[in-house]
């Protein structure tokens, strides 16, 4: 028998319990392509509760999803680094099958959820993987990593990466800490903690 899962700290509001704010947030983000498939539980569960926040968060989400300079086979696989690293369930769940449509291997998906390096991932994105782990590492690249990336991405494309890792790593503290999962019919990619 699965263990059960936490709830998550906040409560997931209905469309009818929403403010004013509240309401132009979730219409601002229904009006992007993400928000077709609005789940409640996902980050913006949380950021309805400050919605101020929550609307300068997914302008900028938006922007990391869509308008980047990144191709989006590296843009998802350097999500879904960044999900594998805080094990953050539901930007798993979420980014999983987008980034194998985008092209990323289902080998390197799922070395990635087992916490293994990717050794049979392309070329860039192995550089990806490793200037990621060695960021979260160091807090900071070496000259050969920094090389290594700056070879497939131009430096706006540098600075967007960055951009992209900090937006995912702060929706994932988000999720963790107010324990936005999955649906509860959807396989957990990680084991929670106690």
């Amino acid at each position: 028998m699965p263990a059960k899962r936490p709830a998550p700290r906040l409560p997931l509001l209905s469309d009818e319990q929403l403010s004013a704010p509240q309401r132009a947030l979730m219409n601002a983000i229904r009006s992007t392509p993400r928000g077709k498939t609005m789940n409640p539980r996902g980050p913006f569960a949380a950021f309805i509760h400050a919605p101020a926040f929550g609307d300068l968060a997914q302008q900028l989400g938006a922007h990391c999803r869509y308008h980047t300079a990144l191709p989006p086979r590296l843009s998802e696989f350097a999500i879904l680094c960044t999900a594998r690293l805080w094990r953050a369930q539901y930007e798993w769940y979420a980014h999983e099958p987008i980034a194998l449509k985008a092209g990323v291997s289902a080998k390197t998906v799922a070395d990635l959820r087992a916490g293994r390096v990717p050794k049979g991932a392309k070329k860039d994105e192995r550089a990806i993987y490793d200037f990621i782990h060695e960021l979260y590492k160091a807090r900071r690249v070496s000259d050969r990593t920094y090389k290594r990336v700056r070879a497939i991405l131009d430096d706006g494309a540098v600075v967007e990466l960055i951009g992209i890792l900090g937006y995912y790593a702060m929706i994932s503290m988000t999720l963790n800490v107010f324990r936005m999962l999955p649906p509860e019919d959807a396989k957990l990619a990680f084991t929670e903690p106690k």
